[in-house]
């Protein structure tokens, strides 16, 4: 099997950090997003929204959408659990509350922002609205305040274990920088939770 990915992407590299947590090793395709080899008709057949990541079993199924993607490997490699304690149902709804607020709430908002301000998401961003770039700045701003304030009392997203829900949240801070967000100036909390997952192996993936 193999993943077909864009280096630079955010997503894909969700799905790198939670293969490295877990072991596994992988083959990646490079499929370019600026050289719009992700519009090409042999990668549409492979994922018809023409997005990455996208894995490729060997019998020629594909999964795209990266939590599906982390779930299948969840369910081959089940430690260490990233999705969440099995048989704790508590712990799995957390897990999952945590990382869907983390993506629609602040990774949402980060790439809106990249894709609607920088110049060169502008032949592949049409119509690049400034107005709405600006809103999702200012939206992922606030975000990451609230966060800040949720992890003053624990270690990690979702409690007291590493999990998806950190993932999310380390790709989307980092990628708040590409987006000419500053998401630790001021926020002492996250920033002590970043340094903290920024220096697990995974992170490097």
């Amino acid at each position: 099997m193999k993943i077909y990915e864009d280096r630079q992407a955010p997503n894909p590299r969700r799905v790198r950090i939670f293969l490295a947590e877990k072991g596994i090793e992988m083959r990646f395709e490079q499929v370019e997003f600026m050289a719009a080899e992700h519009k090409t008709g042999d990668f549409k057949v492979k994922n018809p929204l023409q997005e990455v990541p996208v894995l490729e079993l060997d019998d020629g199924t594909h999964l795209s959408e990266t939590v599906a993607i982390c779930r299948y490997f969840e369910g081959l490699y089940p430690d260490p659990p990233l999705l969440g304690q099995p048989g704790d149902a508590l712990d799995l709804a957390r897990t999952d509350m945590w990382q869907r607020r983390i993506e629609f709430k602040i990774l949402a908002p980060v790439v809106a922002a990249f894709r609607h301000l920088h110049p060169a998401m502008a032949p592949f961003q049409v119509p690049q609205v400034r107005e709405w770039g600006e809103a999702n700045t200012e939206t992922a701003g606030s975000m990451l305040d609230w966060l800040d304030q949720e992890l003053a009392n624990r270690p990690y997203m979702a409690g007291v274990r590493y999990s998806i829900a950190d993932i999310t949240a380390l790709v989307a801070v980092d990628f708040a920088r590409v987006a000419h967000i500053k998401p630790l100036e001021g926020r002492s909390h996250l920033a002590r939770w970043h340094g903290a997952v920024s220096a697990r192996d995974s992170a490097k993936a």
